[in-house]
């Protein structure tokens, strides 16, 4: 892989892979604009409560069914056969013929149609995007970096909103009775954009070293590290340390001889796939999509301002706020992140919930009119409690944007073994997507039914949450995605912190001292006088004995 066909700074092209992300960004917001336009209400013929609920719910459904199909977990097929990279490109394709139908749409069914198809784009890239993420960086900025997928999602809802939000006031505006299709129409195909960029950007970007590892391209997977953590010195300590760390994985993996479908039901795995599809499903189900879905609304509810602009100021604090997650997750960690988010969302809906439920009314004849007709509960004439509504909203959104937006994403994809890792994080988004899908369709009907208590729901669920991190999620900052086995191995409670040197970090030192002594293949005769062992490249099973105990006890020479 040369360096005139490829990248190799680790934040471009993390970030880059994270388009991925604003593509799901794009598909959390690309309802919520146009819900306030007469174009699409009278289009669609005003579709309430379970209409609008199925059209919301279709894009997810295709996301599910694309983690899911025939149980063979579609999207790590991808990942696995023909590479992180490949997979997702073959979803910007998916992207872009979904965009298409969708804005060429001449009824729902057409528009439902798009919108599966480009569910199954984001199916795949919501799965593959934080793992490729996940095996390009070092330990030290994993968080940081798979932590971008969140923000490139933040982005696309913020994008698509204000595309949306522009496109409305073609003709008279959202309010005019006969404004034109374009209102809808622009924002629906614009959002290909993006996904064209990622399909061709993604050519001149490497492989994962790890997916090479795991088909014995080993040269190649040297080149990649040396590139991405040694300069471009497939002898630097570093590299060798990392190349040993996946190496020794990799043996260990095919010495077990399992299935990775098999493995996946391992009591060791399993209890790692139950976390991180919980972690996936509490991420939905703490309430932060209904606010991105259906803001326009609660905003319409609250009776304060126009529902558009307010609701836009929603999605600028959604993008600032993540970029200090971004920063600091690798430095506060992953767990008091899910722990205190989870507290600090409960409290804001049940704040949210209460208000609504004390000073709120039924929308009755007296007081429905043609702006608020789509909705059942609203405040009337008392704007500090309506203020109070939209501040719990906006203080929840920049709670969960510091908090469980890039945790969910980062941990998942950093917690599984390498043989099952494309695969259990394809489960884990299986989750997110089933979630999603299903109160993408429940939440209309739960707005214009239950009102308030909706607000009680999501935040008992935060409650829910808070228990279940607090007792079953392990610390996993800092350590290599080939040490996650120690972590979640040990036999400590979740509570109590695995303190131990990065063996990485060790091995570095080793080498650099010379006391151990590797050369990777295609690494040549090595450096500082190291003496080579998996001279043939093939991986697991070419180390000899007495070498390999060397390596694992690090002996001094």
């Amino acid at each position: 892989m040369s360096k005139k066909t490829s990248t190799a700074n680790v934040y471009f092209i993390c970030s880059f892979a994270a388009i991925g992300g604003g593509l799901f960004g794009f598909d959390i917001s690309s309802m919520s604009g146009v819900l306030g336009t007469k174009a699409y209400t009278r289009y669609f013929n005003n579709p309430v409560s379970y209409a609008q609920g199925g059209i919301t719910a279709s894009m997810p459904a295709g996301s599910l069914v694309v983690c899911i199909a025939k149980g063979s977990l579609c999207s790590s097929f991808l990942a696995d056969r023909f590479s992180r990279k490949i997979a997702l490109q073959i979803s910007c394709v998916l992207w872009i013929i979904g965009s298409i139908i969708q804005c060429a749409s001449q009824n729902v069914g057409m528009l439902c149609a798009g919108r599966v198809i480009a569910g199954l784009c984001v199916g795949i890239a919501s799965s593959i995007v934080p793992v490729y993420q996940a095996e390009i960086a070092p330990k030290e900025i994993r968080g940081r970096v798979v932590s971008l997928q969140q923000w490139a999602i933040t982005w696309g809802i913020l994008i698509q909103y204000f595309i949306q939000y522009g496109a409305a006031q073609v003709g008279g505006g959202p309010d005019d009775p006969d404004q034109p299709e374009a209102a809808f129409r622009i924002p629906w195909g614009v959002q290909m954009v993006p996904a064209f960029i990622l399909l061709v950007g993604l050519f001149f970007f490497p492989y994962s070293p790890r997916w090479l590892a795991a088909h014995d391209r080993w040269e190649e997977a040297i080149r990649v590290l040396a590139r991405l953590h040694g300069d471009g010195d497939p002898n630097h300590p570093k590299v060798l340390a990392e190349y040993q760390e996946i190496e020794e994985a990799l043996r260990f993996e095919r010495e077990e001889a399992t299935s990775s479908f098999r493995a996946l039901v391992k009591p060791r795995i399993f209890k790692r796939v139950l976390l991180g599809m919980s972690v996936q499903m509490w991420s939905q189900l703490c309430g932060m999509n209904i606010m991105m879905y259906y803001i326009v609304y609660i905003m319409k509810g609250a009776q304060i301002a126009s529902p558009l602009a307010t609701a836009s100021i929603q999605y600028v604090i959604n993008v600032a706020m993540t970029l200090p997650a971004i920063l600091y997750l690798d430095k506060i960690g992953r767990r008091p992140a899910l722990i205190v988010g989870a507290f600090l969302m409960m409290v804001f809906l049940f704040i949210e919930g209460a208000l609504q439920a004390v000073h709120g009314q039924p929308n009755t004849d007296e007081t429905r009119t043609d702006d608020n007709k789509d909705i059942t509960w609203l405040i009337k004439d008392n704007k500090p409690v309506s203020s109070a509504i939209v501040a719990m909203s906006y203080l929840f959104v920049a709670t969960f944007a510091t908090t469980w937006g890039p945790t969910s994403w980062t941990y998942p994809a950093e917690i599984f073994p390498s043989k099952v890792r494309a695969k259990a994080v394809s489960l884990s988004t299986a989750a997110n997507w089933f979630w999603n899908m299903i109160l993408a369709f429940a939440v209309p009907p739960l707005l214009w039914n239950i009102n308030w208590k909706m607000y009680m729901i999501f935040a008992a669920f935060n409650g829910a949450a808070f228990v279940h991190m607090s007792l079953l999620a392990p610390e996993t900052k800092g350590f290599t995605l080939e040490e996650m086995d120690e972590i979640f191995d040990s036999g400590r409670p979740a509570w109590k912190p695995y303190k131990k040197v990065s063996r990485l970090d060790q091995l570095t030192r080793d080498i650099e001292a010379g006391h151990v002594k590797i050369t990777a293949p295609g690494g040549g005769d090595g450096a500082a006088g190291h003496a080579g062992h998996c001279g043939e490249g093939k991986g697991a099973g070419s180390m000899a004995a007495a070498e390999e105990n060397e390596i694992q006890a690090g002996v001094k020479s």
